[in-house]
């Protein structure tokens, strides 16, 4: 599916860890397909959540390489990026995780990152795990499906 048709009367979206890491490190396959969903972002098409969730998976690699310049580059990506707000995790996020753990059988930070999106009034979620297209409270957008 095209980009455009992907996110089609998206407001809000809330970014996993796999987008971000694919920007940031210029994955191959994928890189492209993220940058133009940023580029839409920037261009004002839509806004985009973060939570602690998905900079704490973005670090842990480059952390355990000892690269802080990766790190800086994803707690700036996440923290200090027009159209990008960082939610946090709160009681009613973690309701909503517990809620949507049971419903879905996820294990417990899918269901924070979905409670998040949920909670944040998102209308889609940009991933790149097909198990997370079983959710049916918001738009699941797998990166791996679409095209520029």
């Amino acid at each position: 599916m095209k980009i455009s048709q992907a996110f089609f009367g998206v407001n809000k979206v809330f970014l996993d860890t796999a987008p971000i890491i694919y920007d940031v490190e210029g994955t191959p396959g994928f890189g492209e397909v993220v940058r133009e969903v940023f580029n839409l972002l920037a261009q004002g098409s839509f806004q985009a959540v973060g939570s602690p969730v998905t900079l704490a998976e973005c670090l842990v690699m480059p952390i355990r390489l000892g690269k802080p310049q990766i790190q800086r580059d994803f707690i700036e990506l996440l923290t200090n990026t027009d159209g990008i707000s960082f939610i946090p995790i709160t009681a009613s996020v973690s309701q909503k995780a517990a809620e949507i753990t049971v419903s879905y059988g996820l294990k417990l930070p899918d269901a924070l990152q979905i409670a998040a999106a949920l909670v944040a009034g998102c209308d889609a979620f940009l991933t790149n795990d097909t198990a997370l297209m079983r959710v049916t409270e918001l738009r699941i957008l797998v990166l791996g499906a679409l095209q520029i």
